[in-house]
């Protein structure tokens, strides 16, 4: 290609633009500097109106097609005029010949942005109202623009209006191709995340789970400083139609880390499962180190903390009660990394930014809505639905002589319900609805039983007699039961299934304690 030709592709004149917009703001500066370089601007019913009304020339397409929209909308830029105009290669004489024949001039700047379908996802359960705000003739010319980036510019958010402006006033009326191929792979970003979208509403309105294909949408929210380590880049993104927000709201502190995201989601899915009374959670490095369930807030807070005071040091804190000064005080004697609670009073507010880096979170507007567990690799991901089963009480097998009472049944339940949050191999021991000791992700079933029992002696030894354990799994063989008896533990659950069941039961009647079998396994790699 000789350098004349190459120099036309790389800065290419805007002659003609089209713009159609359902999202009308801040279109005034542009409009102002596709006037200034005498730039044709072609658009379409609602789009039209708004910029007539700012005072702006301007066609529509109607009269620019020669055809009259038709089927209440539907069918306004699907068309030859607009797509060919569009798509033509400039440098290929063929296309040239082509268009001069039509009479179709060029178009070379797209600026369109889509239908709000996930606004209208939002606010409507009406499926006729959501499919006729599925946009069909705006995905068209984004993808059509996009694909010739080499002669058109997409652009499809408002903004990129500022990007655009001042391309156009360094290279007077003209794009770059490095421009155009940006916003083209913006384009396409944004054509794949609408259509991923759609598909998911229609999966999840057919209750199709596990669609053949299955497409993963999510809008940046932010770049973190690093990932887990500082040598690692990372972001985190929303998977949601309503994509502005997480539903939480940091009040004070440092920005939030990738750790600290990492751990909060798993303090929230503990907290979502505490239903009875005042709950905290304190989690280190995703696993919890303490958990605690009492009526009263800061007896909660007090007794999920002394579960593990030193892996607590640093750690994120997730309560579902509002913060008072009480609880305030509590908190600020320990160095913690986040808080996160539903509202703080102004007392406790007060007291808490004393801290200068405690991230302080508000989640009175967060609902867990419980969706897949996604795990990927290189070229691969898995997908499985929550683990979000509660064992039910009367469906438990006692198969120890020795029963448990309706209380320890209640403790029985808080306990194995912790147990499916912690990495396994994982090994619970807990006391009148709190954590004593937890074991986590041991390789060894035995070793999660020594490490929940080292733990509980350390910080608790005078609540391990009568204290109930929770296996997230079976006990392949007794010397994990016995290892718990040993140090105190009175009442087992664990979900059985062992070649060895037997030989386990029989050393928990020999101890004389009590063993509950759930048949719910509780894996969490």
């Amino acid at each position: 290609m000789g350098n004349k030709k190459k120099n036309l592709i790389m800065n290419l004149k805007i002659r003609n633009a089209l713009i159609s917009v359902s999202n009308k703001e801040n279109l005034v500066s542009l409009l102002k500097t596709l006037k200034k370089f005498n730039i044709n601007i072609i658009s379409s019913g609602g789009t039209y109106a708004s910029i007539k009304k700012l005072g702006f020339q301007c066609t529509e397409i109607s009269k620019f097609t020669g055809f009259k929209e038709m089927l209440d909308g539907r069918v306004k830029t699907l068309h030859p005029k607009i797509h060919a105009g569009i798509l033509h290669d400039r440098q290929n004489k063929k296309h040239k010949n082509e268009m001069s024949k039509q009479n179709f001039p060029a178009i070379d700047l797209i600026v369109v942005n889509f239908y709000p379908f996930q606004k209208i996802v939002l606010n409507s359960k009406n499926p006729k109202k959501i499919i006729e705000n599925i946009d069909i003739g705006g995905p068209t010319m984004v993808r059509a623009a996009a694909k010739n980036f080499s002669n058109v510019i997409i652009i499809t958010s408002k903004d990129d209006y500022g990007s655009l402006i001042k391309e156009l006033e360094n290279l007077k009326g003209k794009t770059s191709l490095k421009f155009r191929e940006l916003m083209s792979s913006k384009a396409f970003g944004l054509t794949a995340y609408y259509d991923a979208m759609i598909a998911n509403w229609f999966n999840k309105k057919l209750k199709i789970e596990f669609p053949e294909r299955k497409t993963i949408f999510g809008k940046k929210l932010q770049n973190l400083r690093y990932g887990e380590n500082p040598h690692q880049q990372s972001s985190i993104y929303v998977n949601d139609y309503n994509d502005k927000h997480l539903k939480f709201d940091q009040i004070h502190g440092k920005e939030l880390s990738f750790n600290n995201y990492n751990d909060m989601f798993a303090s929230l899915e503990i907290l979502n499962s505490l239903k009875k009374n005042s709950g905290t959670v304190i989690i280190k490095h995703a696993n919890p180190c303490g958990v605690s369930e009492n009526k009263v807030p800061l007896i909660s807070f007090k007794n999920a903390y002394a579960s593990d005071p030193i892996s607590a040091f640093g750690s994120v804190v997730a309560c579902n009660y509002r913060i008072n000064k009480k609880e305030a005080l509590e908190i600020n004697k320990n160095f913690l990394e986040v808080i996160l609670a539903k509202g703080f009073n102004k007392d406790a507010l007060n007291i808490l930014k004393k801290k200068k880096n405690l991230r302080i979170i508000d989640i009175s507007n967060f609902n867990l809505k419980n969706l897949s567990s996604i795990k990927t690799f290189d070229g691969s991901f898995l997908i499985q639905s929550k683990d979000n089963i509660v064992i039910d009480k009367k469906k438990l097998k006692c198969v120890t002589k020795l029963k448990p009472n309706k209380k320890e049944l209640d403790e029985i339940k808080f306990a194995f319900n912790i147990c499916k949050y912690v990495k396994s191999n994982a090994i619970v021991l807990c006391n009148n609805f709190s954590t004593i000791g937890i074991g986590a992700g041991q390789p060894s079933r035995l070793d999660s039983c020594k490490i929940a029992v080292q733990k509980a002696k350390q910080f608790q030894s005078l609540k391990i007699k009568s204290s109930v354990a929770a296996s997230d799994a079976f006990f392949p063989f007794a010397d994990g039961i016995n290892a718990l008896i040993k140090a105190g533990v009175k009442i087992i659950v664990q979900p059985g299934g062992s070649v060895r069941d037997q030989e386990v039961i029989n050393a928990a009647n020999k101890a004389k304690i009590k063993m509950v079998f759930t048949s719910i396994r509780h894996f969490n790699h």
